[in-house]
């Protein structure tokens, strides 16, 4: 074992390959070269919306990557300009130095990036690329990035952090192996995101057939029993005989405890991700109360997220509950509160930040069945497609975290070797 180098084996290996010997621990930089990408400057002056103008490739096309794969771009730059940046073929990987640093990417289409990008090339006697990409995206190099990092501007890494970092080095092969072991996984799981998009579409859907649209008094699809019913009845959200809101109320800091004493406490958006109340810490003093299945609105910045309340909880000025009086459906209104989620954003107060007051939400107008039990139909047919989207968004994370333990046990442990 050379000086700088170590040696390592992972935990699970293919059965043809345990003959091969340990996997070699080297730098980055004595298999891979950095090219950092360009900007013409001023980037203003080079823009086109010429179809035949050059990809330019950047950080923000990354929110449309399948998987790691880059396929489309939102800007394009004139050829002049591509002549001041940094061109790149289909095929070529690139690794983000900036925001979401450490990323990388493969390219399906050919471009030039800018220097929020390198692009890394000279690897392919040392390395399979299918193999790389999963390596260079696994945990074993994402948390080499950030230990390196530590102490300096953790929102970008240098080239020399980059080439200070550690890759096993072993045979194409076993690479190979390897590479289509997860490929095949990867495949599996975009299919899965793919059905997941496509439930997610068809609920957006039903909302916009089930509920009247600006300007309506019926909504466009209604269930057969129903068509002679006539039209919704106009009401407001803060109708007594309705609804009751709760605006919330900050407890003191010093009532915070993560020991799960007094109440679960819901302060704002973070606390009621994907729908559901998922309370951080607890408070010894109550203010304002939500109780299990209250509807809660996020009524600061960012506005409008609508969850259900999992738990009897207390709630800060960032959350607003909304419960139904009896002979209306909870679900109803629940599923009716999502399709007017950029409702909010049109009307918050702005200032230092948006948010909504209690005015705003009272004064909201909605159109509501007559018949109860109309409203309970559109309210179970809008819950089953949930527990569809559901039921598939737990999959994939199921299959997200058994690739999540394959990489750990297929690669090195990052605490094994010397970073």
């Amino acid at each position: 074992m050379s000086k700088g180098q170590n040696s390592i084996v992972p935990q699970l290996r293919f059965p043809e390959f345990e003959s091969y010997g340990d996997w070699n621990i080297d730098k980055f930089s004595s298999f891979i070269k950095l090219y950092r990408g360009s900007s013409p400057r001023p980037i203003s002056q080079f823009l086109t919306k010429d179809e035949n103008g050059v990809n330019w490739i950047k950080i923000g096309d990354t929110k449309n990557a399948v998987g790691f794969e880059i396929s489309k771009v939102e800007e394009k730059i004139t050829t002049e300009g591509s002549k001041k940046s940094r061109k790149v073929k289909k095929g070529e990987l690139i690794l983000a130095n900036s925001m979401s640093y450490g990323a990388t990417y493969e390219l399906k289409i050919e471009g030039c990036i800018y220097d929020g990008w390198f692009v890394l090339r000279e690897y392919e006697d040392s390395f399979d690329k299918q193999f790389l990409l999963q390596l260079l995206n696994s945990d074993f190099l994402q948390i080499q990035y950030k230990r390196l990092a530590a102490g300096g501007i953790v929102q970008n890494i240098s080239s020399e952090i980059v080439y200070n970092t550690l890759l096993p080095k072993f045979s194409i092969k076993e690479q190979q192996k390897i590479a289509a072991c997860l490929s095949s996984l990867d495949e599996v799981i975009n299919a899965e995101t793919e059905k997941l998009e496509l439930l997610q579409d068809h609920k957006k859907g039903l909302l916009q057939q089930l509920f009247p649209q600006e300007g309506e008094t019926q909504p466009k699809y209604r269930f057969p029993e129903f068509i002679n019913d006539g039209d919704w009845e106009k009401r407001t959200l803060g109708d007594e005989d309705f609804t009751i809101i709760i605006m919330g109320s900050s407890p003191k800091s010093s009532s915070y405890n993560e020991n799960k004493k007094g109440l679960p406490l819901l302060q704002g958006n973070a606390d009621i991700k994907n729908r559901k109340s998922k309370p951080r810490i607890y408070t010894t003093e109550v203010t304002k109360k939500c109780e299990i299945d209250d509807i809660l609105l996020s009524v600061r910045a960012p506005v409008g997220t609508v969850a259900k309340s999992l738990h009897n909880a207390c709630i800060g000025r960032g959350i607003s509950a909304i419960r139904v009086v009896k002979g209306n459906s909870q679900e109803f209104l629940y599923q009716w509160l999502i399709s007017f989620e950029p409702y909010w954003v049109n009307i918050s107060q702005g200032g230092t930040f948006d948010s909504v007051n209690s005015s705003d939400i009272k004064s909201l107008k909605i159109f509501l069945p007559k018949n109860p039990k109309e409203q309970q139909k559109i309210a179970d047919c809008l819950s089953a497609a949930d527990d569809l989207i559901e039921a598939q968004s737990q999959k994939i994370e199921d299959l997200q975290f058994h690739k999540k333990g394959l990489l750990q046990q297929l690669f090195p442990n990052v605490n094994e070797v010397a970073v």
